[in-house]
């Protein structure tokens, strides 16, 4: 019916597909409009029978960690969705829980007049879980596509433990993939019938969300407001596009220099509108591909070197790597292993030296609640956790060193992974995505090897320290702009 590949569907349950009203997309991970692998299949599977597309984006009161600053990135991308998906023949329904479980039953009355029922193929988080559920109790039959990063999931048959090889891997297999790609604008021309009215029935029961004016709405959600929206990211198609532009302007050619320089941020920013599926990691790979004037030859042999193998610029092989490999490893690992968010999915040796060490002094020892206040005596670390608060982000280079001293700092390894999860997935605007989790194992061993001379707390783990940062980052300006506040901690 459509020219996804077939590696990127498949269904996830036993029902067959029946003769509804409609094909229904059931948007939970690739929030977005285009460049949309699971949009452009239902699309197809629309048009090939005939029938209207209804697009239901639906976001929940109770996912773990759920809070202000999550529900209006979110809910900002519903705005910008609303405007895209104003085409012949598609119905769009945002939906946002007023209370907890309030949308219990909704998708299935929706499913109970489609046809097929799309959705996205998500790894990590609750989502697998709920997809898993939800698609025991349909009627009828639930695809499921990745459309995650420019490698399929399942092109992988294991989860790699290393960058290196998994660079590898990439570099020997991505040739026959990349060519495969979503279609930029999959809802050109519509659809050539009339848009899906919903029952009656459904939108009295569950209205759908006041995009307009929605202020009251959302300050009587059932959700921690006291993680505020961050005012320095927007979310959405709009803000996610001119996030790329400005990154491609003033920051892709400095990015071998300066990525590392919180005094000057050249990294891409992209991290958020990713994980929230604002922006396709295809459209990302295609603009910065454009800049360079590249002619898609794609090199079939790789020996997982870091760059060299694209054949563009320095820059931007530092920023694919970063882009593939390191964020699609981490897909790679919540894909293939239940346990990706667990400490005993550590590698042996990490767990080993951890264990050994895990007797040894710590002094200072800090509680929860005194990281989370950045109340250390760390004036860097400090700065690193306020501007995570304050602006649910952290600067790439700094987030190691913040992992680190979380170890040095907590009763036990166990205790440390716990307190980065969640201080991470409560601030994060990109929190809960498997590049995130990537970020938080690797401070204790994972996708990394033993580093000596062997030191206490840390074992063979590779250390990092704040005097050693502070010699190799400038970081005047940055501890001046993320100081303490009064009134904000």
């Amino acid at each position: 019916m459509t020219a996804i590949p077939p590696l990127r569907i498949r269904t996830a349950n036993d029902q067959p597909s029946g003769g509804g009203r409609y094909v229904l997309y059931w948007m939970i991970g690739a929030r977005r409009a285009q460049w949309n692998f699971a949009l452009e299949h239902a699309v197809g599977e629309a048009r090939a029978r005939g029938l209207g597309l209804v697009v239901f984006e639906p976001l929940r009161a109770d996912y773990p960690w759920a809070s202000a600053r999550f529900h209006r990135f979110v809910i900002d991308g519903m705005a910008d969705n609303a405007r895209a998906f104003a085409a012949p023949g598609v119905t769009y329904f945002p939906y946002v829980e007023r209370r907890p479980s309030e949308g219990r039953g909704l998708l299935e009355a929706l499913a109970a007049e489609a046809a097929l029922v799309v959705t996205d193929d998500v790894p990590g988080f609750f989502q697998p879980r709920m997809v898993e559920r939800t698609a025991t109790r349909l009627r009828v039959r639930v695809d499921m596509v990745d459309g995650n990063g420019l490698l399929p999931l399942r092109a992988a048959d294991h989860a790699y433990p290393t960058a290196y090889a998994y660079r590898r891997f990439v570099q020997n297999s991505l040739a026959g993939h990349l060519a495969a790609r979503p279609a930029p604008a999959p809802l050109g021309g519509g659809l050539t019938v009339a848009a899906p009215a919903l029952s009656e029935v459904v939108t009295a029961r569950w209205p759908a969300w006041p995009l307009a004016g929605d202020r009251a709405a959302f300050a009587a959600l059932p959700i921690d407001h006291g993680v505020a929206p961050a005012d320095v990211l927007v979310g959405g198609m709009r803000a996610a596009h001119a996030r790329l532009a400005v990154f491609l302007a003033r920051g892709l050619s400095r990015y071998v220099e300066d990525r590392n320089d919180p005094d000057d941020d050249v990294t891409s920013g992209l991290s958020p509108y990713l994980h929230f599926g604002h922006i396709s990691a295809y459209e990302v790979f295609d603009a910065v591909m454009a800049r360079e004037g590249w002619l898609g030859d794609v090199p079939r042999v790789g020996r997982g070197t870091r760059t060299g193998w694209w054949g563009v610029s320095q820059a931007a092989e530092a920023f694919l790597d970063q882009l593939v490999t390191w964020r699609e490893l981490g897909y790679n690992m919540c894909a293939h292993r239940d346990d990706y968010d667990q400490y005993r999915s550590l590698p042996s040796w990490a767990q080993a030296t951890l264990a050994k060490h895990a007797a040894d002094p710590r002094d200072p020892l800090y509680a929860h609640d005194v990281l989370d206040a950045a109340d250390t005596y760390d004036p860097i670390w400090n700065a690193a956790q306020r501007q995570l608060r304050r602006e649910g982000r952290l600067h790439n280079y700094l987030r190691m060193l913040w992992g680190k001293k979380i170890l040095q700092w907590s009763a036990s390894p166990e205790q440390a992974l716990l307190t980065m999860i969640d201080l991470n997935n409560r601030y994060a605007v990109d929190g809960r995505d498997p590049n995130s989790y990537s970020g938080i194992f690797w401070t204790l061993g994972r996708y990394d090897r033993p580093w000596g001379p062997e030191r206490p707390v840390f074992g063979t783990i590779r250390y990092m320290s704040s005097e050693n940062t502070a010699r190799k980052i400038r970081l005047k300006g940055y501890l001046e702009r993320h100081a303490a506040q009064p009134g904000l901690f």
